[in-house]
């Protein structure tokens, strides 16, 4: 278990990918990546958060990191008053990518991933993160964007979804914190709702 945001930001522990996924070759991911990331937090959370790949996770001399995402994102939990043990977050690609890639190729490979998460965690909610997330967990709504779901409740294979900014998003463009804590808290009390 993790411990609450008392002191704001901590590193979550991460969960070890499966066996039959640490050594996935299924994307040109395979040939950049260090280790496949499946995951942080914790396992038997009821909130998923979704985010499009995992960012540093190590400094240069390899000590574990806080990268800006994950830090804009405890930032936001902690004024939305969500502690770090009710989630769990993952990734739509299970590897950090280091230089250009396929995208829509390696999102399709990685896709088996997150429904085994889905299959085997059964979150009460989940909540996705940026354009991307959307656009990959919503394929047929052409040009999706985060701008036009937000603030509604919608559902993906059976569960109730939001979408909020990416936190790189908000971390560089500061008036968008607003929107993104009033996210968190829609989430918190929709988790509440289905409790």
């Amino acid at each position: 278990m993790t411990k609450s945001i008392v002191d704001p930001f901590v590193i979550l522990p991460e969960e070890a990918a499966p066996l039959g996924v640490q050594h996935c070759e299924r994307c040109e991911l395979s040939n950049q990546r260090d280790r496949v990331i499946w995951g942080e937090g914790n396992p038997e959370a009821p909130i998923l958060m979704i985010l499009d790949n995992p960012g540093a996770r190590e400094d240069r001399q390899g000590n574990s990191f806080l990268c800006g995402t994950r830090e804009t994102l405890q930032c936001g939990m902690r004024e939305a008053g969500l502690d770090t043990d009710s989630v769990y977050v993952t990734y739509l690609l299970k590897c950090r990518p280091i230089r250009s890639y396929n995208k829509p190729e390696a999102r399709e490979a990685c896709s088996p991933n997150l429904q085994i998460q889905l299959q085997e965690k059964k979150p009460l909610v989940l909540l996705g993160f940026g354009n991307v997330v959307a656009g990959a967990l919503f394929p047929r709504n052409e040009n999706v964007s985060v701008k036009e779901l937000r603030g509604r409740w919608h559902e993906y294979q059976g569960i109730p979804i939001g979408f909020t900014y990416h936190p790189l998003a908000v971390r560089r463009r500061p008036n968008l914190m607003k929107f993104f804590v009033h996210d968190l808290i829609a989430l918190k009390e929709r988790w509440r709702e289905s409790n």
